[in-house]
């Protein structure tokens, strides 16, 4: 009989570049911002690019800068509830439909408030491949707790285990305990949140590691 194999993802740099993300939040209130003091969209965008990449408070400096009557809470809840204008790659798709033609079940567990992650998931459509989908909102915990992983054991009962990330610093050390294989996406240049092997242990590292998303196909399909 062959082996049930069980493949759960990370979401954010790992099915798509958070960044995509938070340009196009940004994107969406530099329009609103725009249309309240008659300054082009593009310019004020820009400004907000350049805040974040220089690691200031994005949303205070732009009020300032422009003397706006918008509050940081404001625009945060603007970043939050926008619908994002995001979407797969095509080596993300290819790999998709070849673990699900495969009859792998796959899953996804990501940390973050429930309607930004919720809108992501129907930005990127990703209920046509994840059976179950976990965030850690809705759940209670977030990673590492070793629960938010045990969960999908329970769901899908024995089988060979893959969870798939790309945060060193919580994404790996609990399914590392629980004997699954754990595979890290190499970060592009792209993601928010830095891999710095150097700030945790070794008992923090994925058993694998890969650079490009298409040599998941080879790894699972094994």
């Amino acid at each position: 009989m062959k082996t049930k194999k069980i493949v759960v993802f990370d979401l954010d740099d790992t099915l798509y570049n958070e960044i995509d993300y938070l340009k196009s939040a940004f994107n969406e209130i530099a329009v609103k911002i725009s249309n309240k003091i008659n300054i082009n969209k593009d310019a004020i965008n820009d400004k907000m690019l350049d805040y974040f990449y220089s690691n200031k408070n994005v949303f205070l400096e732009i009020i300032k800068a422009y003397n706006l009557q918008f509050t940081v809470e404001e625009l945060l809840s603007i970043y939050r509830k926008h619908q994002p204008n995001i979407s797969l790659s095509e080596d993300r798709i290819s790999v998709l439909n070849n673990l699900k033609k495969a009859n792998i079940d796959l899953a996804l567990l990501t940390d973050g408030r429930s309607i930004q992650q919720r809108s992501k998931i129907r930005a990127l459509r990703l209920n046509r491949w994840f059976s179950e989908i976990v965030i850690s909102e809705e759940f209670g915990s977030e990673k590492p707790n070793i629960n938010n992983y045990k969960h999908f054991e329970k769901m899908f009962g024995e089988g060979v285990y893959y969870y798939v990330g790309d945060n060193i610093g919580k994404d790996f050390v609990s399914p590392n305990k629980l004997n699954w294989t754990t595979i890290c996406l190499k970060n592009n240049g792209l993601n928010i949140h830095k891999q710095d092997e150097e700030t945790v242990n070794e008992e923090y590292f994925a058993q694998k590691t890969i650079t490009e998303f298409l040599q998941l196909k080879e790894i699972i399909n094994q």
